[in-house]
C-alpha cells in the first residue's frame, strides 16, 4: 500500500525523503513524489513510472531549490484515479501552500467535493486524498492554525487515513494523523520525523512513537505535540525498537510470511473499504463494463493458477448461490487448449495476485479474442491484466513479498464474494436486505481473522506434536473444499511434505487406502450444513488409525469425539468460512515449515510470479 515519509528541521531534507521513500518501496506503488516547504514556497516534483517512479522522481528532484529543512513524501498505490502523475501526491490547495499526503480512503470524498467546488475551489486530480488539500484550506481561511485545521477536516470526513499536511504560511510545521492506517513518528536533536513505516526512518530518529487511531500530531523541528480529534491532549505511545533495517522492513517478524500472515485483516478491510455507496450500491475500481452489460451475463468462467485458483473455487460457489449464474473455473494454463466455448452474455474471471501470471494473461486473451467480456482480479496496480481487461477489482492486499501467498488469497475471496452480491444486486436475485446482511457479514470478517491470529500459540502446540509426520489429507465439504486445497497447497510450499487436498465425500472413492497410522487427516469442519458428514468422515479415518486435526467453530462440542486436536475458529456466514479457516492452516503450515528448517519466504523451486509457460 502507500508509503509516507516527511520531515522537519534537518539539514538534509531531500536525501532523507528519497531513501526513506527507497525503503519503502516494498510496500508496492505505482506512483511517486514529494513536496518541500518553506516560509511562503512550496516546491513539488511528482512521477508515475510504475514501480520505477522513485527513481524517475530522484531525477526530478536534482533541479529542486536548495535550502528547504521540511518536506513531505509519497508512494501511492492508486485506488481513485488512474496511476498518472495528475493524481500522485502530495496534492495541493487551491492557494499552492498547502501540500498533503494521504494513505486510505475518504469514504465520503464525493460529496465533500462537491460541496467545495460549490464554493469555489478547483481540483486537479480525480482522487479522494485531493479534498483533504481544499478542506485544511477552507479552515485556514477562518483563522485557524494548522494542527486546528486539520482536526476540523477530520471531522468532517469519513474512511482511513494517515495524513501530513504543510503549509507554506506555517513552515517548519507538519502536522499528521491516522486511522486504520499505520503512522510513526521519530525524534533527534534538531529534527523529527514521521513515516507509515519504521524502516523510513530507522537510522535518522533515535526514538519512535506510535500514532494511534484519531490521534493528530504537530510535530516541529524542537519536537511534537498530539491530540485526539475532541481536541484534547494525548501521549504517543514510545515504541522500543530493536531491530536491524532488513528486520523492520519485515516489521519486527522474522520473516515475511508472518508479517503478511499478520496483515490479512488489514488486507481485507483495505479491500472492502469504499465499495458502498450511500444508497446501498456495490461500486468497484474501474469498472468498464456497464451495468446492463453485468445484468445480461449468461454464464461466468473464472481462470486462475495455484492460491488463486482456490480462491477461483470458492467464488463459484457464491456466484451460483447468490446471482444464481451457472460458473465454470479453469486453470489458466489449461484454457486455451480444450478450445473452449465463449457465448453472447459469458463474463471471464481472471484471477492473478500479481496481474502478470503468464497462464492467466493468455487465457483472458483468448477469452477476449472469441468476444468475452473481461474482468481482472489483481493486486498489483496497471499490471498487464489490469491494463487488458474490460473491468479490474484490485484486492488492496498491499506488497506480497512471501512466495508462498497468504493475505492476497484472502483479499481475492473478499472481492470476488463482493463481485457475486454486485451480480445478484444487479440480476435480483437477492433481496436488499439479504445483500445489506451479507455486506455486513463481509466486513465483520477482518475481527474473525484476527481472532484467529490471537490463537497462535494453541496451532503452534499442534505443529510440535505433528512434527514427525509425513503424510497430510486436508479434506473440507462445499466451500471447505477449496480451502483444503490450499491448505494442502501451503503445507506443500513451505514444508516439502506430501499434502493432497481432497473433498470430504471422495475419501472412499480411493484416498482411503492410503490412510493407516502415522497419516495426518486434517478436515475443514465449519459449515453446519455438511457438519453430520464431516464426522462420518472423520470417524472412517480415525478407525484406520489417522491422527486426526479438526478446524472447528468454538461452538462445536461434537468435534472432539473425532478428533485428536481442535483448531478453533469463530463461526461466520458459511461462504466467508474460508478467509477464516485458512489462516488457522497457514500458520499450522508456517509452524510446521519453521520446526524443520524451511526458509518460508523463499520455497525451493518456487517464483513469487510465473511469467512463463
Amino acid at each position: 500500500m502507500c508509503g509516507i515519509i516527511g520531515v522537519v528541521g534537518s539539514d538534509d531534507t531531500l536525501a532523507t525523503l528519497l531513501e526513506g521513500l527507497t525503503r519503502l518501496e516494498y510496500r508496492g506503488y505505482d506512483s511517486a513524489g514529494i513536496a518541500l516547504v518553506r516560509a511562503g514556497e512550496t516546491w513539488r516534483a511528482r512521477t508515475a513510472s510504475g514501480t520505477e517512479s522513485v527513481a524517475a522522481l530522484k531525477e526530478e528532484c536534482l533541479r529542486a531549490p536548495k535550502g528547504f529543512t521540511s518536506g513531505i513524501g509519497h508512494t501511492r498505490w492508486a485506488t481513485h484515479g488512474a496511476p498518472e502523475a495528475i493524481n500522485a501526491h502530495p496534492h495541493l490547495d487551491c492557494s499552492g501552500n498547502i501540500a498533503i499526503i494521504h494513505n486510505g480512503i475518504i469514504e465520503n470524498h464525493t460529496e465533500i467535493k462537491e460541496d467545495l467546488e460549490s464554493r469555489g475551489h478547483i481540483f486537479t486530480s480525480v482522487t479522494d486524498s485531493e479534498v483533504l488539500a481544499h478542506l485544511i484550506e477552507e479552515f485556514r481561511a477562518q483563522g485557524l492554525e494548522l494542527m486546528e485545521a486539520v482536526r476540523q477536516g477530520l471531522l468532517v470526513v469519513r474512511g482511513a487515513f494517515a495524513l501530513a499536511a504543510m503549509d507554506a504560511t506555517e513552515p517548519n510545521v507538519i502536522v499528521a494523523a491516522r486511522r486504520i492506517s499505520p503512522l510513526v513518528v521519530g525524534t533527534a536533536p534538531g529534527a523529527t520525523y514521521l513515516a507509515s513505516d519504521v524502516p523510513a526512518i530507522l537510522d535518522r530518529a533515535s526514538a519512535f512513537y506510535a500514532v494511534n487511531d484519531d490521534e493528530i500530531v504537530r510535530l516541529g523541528p524542537e519536537g511534537f505535540r498530539a491530540i485526539d480529534l475532541e481536541g484534547a491532549p494525548v501521549r504517543l505511545h514510545q515504541l522500543s525498537i530493536e531491530w536491524d533495517l532488513e528486520t523492520a522492513e519485515k516489521g519486527g517478524h522474522d520473516d515475511f510470511m508472518s508479517k503478511e500472515i499478520n496483515e490479512q485483516p488489514n488486507a481485507i478491510r483495505s479491500t472492502l473499504l469504499d465499495r458502498r455507496r450511500k444508497d446501498g450500491t456495490i461500486t468497484f475500481d474501474e469498472m468498464r463494463i456497464s451495468d446492463d452489460e453485468l445484468r445480461d451475463v449468461k454464464r461466468v468462467c473464472l481462470v486462475a493458477a495455484g492460491t488463486s485458483y482456490h480462491s477461483a473455487l470458492i467464488a463459484k460457489y457464491a456466484i451460483e448461490k447468490w446471482a444464481r449464474l451457472g460458473v465454470d473455473v479453469d486453470i489458466s494454463s489449461e484454457y486455451r487448449y480444450r478450445d473452449p466455448i465463449v457465448e453472447v452474455g459469458t463474463l471471464v474471471i481472471g484471477v492473478s495476485q500479481s496481474g502478470e501470471t503468464i497462464d492467466t494473461i493468455q487465457a483472458t486473451r483468448e477469452a477476449q479474442r472469441r468476444g468475452a467480456h473481461v474482468v481482472a482480479i489483481s493486486n498489483i496496480v496497471d499490471s498487464s491484466m489490469a491494463r487488458e481487461a474490460d473491468a479490474v477489482i484490485y484486492t488492496r492486499a498491499g506488497l506480497e513479498v512471501s512466495v508462498a501467498s497468504t493475505k492476497a488469497f484472502v483479499a481475492q475471496v473478499a472481492a470476488l464474494e463482493l463481485l457475486a452480491l454486485r451480480l445478484a444486486q444487479l440480476r435480483g436475485t437477492l433481496p436488499e436486505s439479504e445483500i445489506d446482511g451479507l455486506f455486513q457479514g463481509l466486513n465483520a470478517v477482518s475481527a474473525q481473522v484476527q481472532a484467529v491470529l490471537d490463537r497462535r500459540e494453541n496451532i503452534e502446540l499442534v505443529a510440535k506434536e505433528l512434527m514427525g509426520a509425513h503424510d497430510f489429507f486436508f479434506i473440507g465439504r462445499h466451500v471447505g473444499f477449496p480451502t483444503a486445497l490450499e491448505g494442502a497447497l501451503k503445507l506443500k510450499e513451505l514444508t516439502y511434505l506430501h499434502a493432497e487436498g481432497y473433498p470430504g465425500g471422495e475419501l472412499k472413492h480411493g484416498p482411503l487406502a492410503l490412510i493407516e497410522p502415522g497419516v495426518v487427516v486434517i478436515a475443514i469442519a465449519t459449515d453446519p450444513a455438511m457438519h453430520e458428514k464431516m464426522l462420518s468422515n472423520l470417524s472412517e479415518v480415525k478407525a484406520r488409525g489417522a491422527s486426526v486435526v479438526a478446524v472447528a467453530t468454538d461452538d462445536d462440542e461434537m468435534i472432539e469425539s473425532v478428533a485428536d486436536f481442535v483448531l478453533r475458529v469463530p463461526a461466520t456466514e458459511p461462504m466467508f468460512t474460508p478467509m477464516v479457516d485458512v489462516v488457522s492452516l497457514q500458520m499450522f503450515a508456517y509452524a510446521v515449515a519453521r520446526g524443520l528448517g524451511r526458509n518460508v519466504d523463499r520455497p525451493r523451486n518456487l517464483a513469487k510470479t510465473v511469467t512463463v509457460e
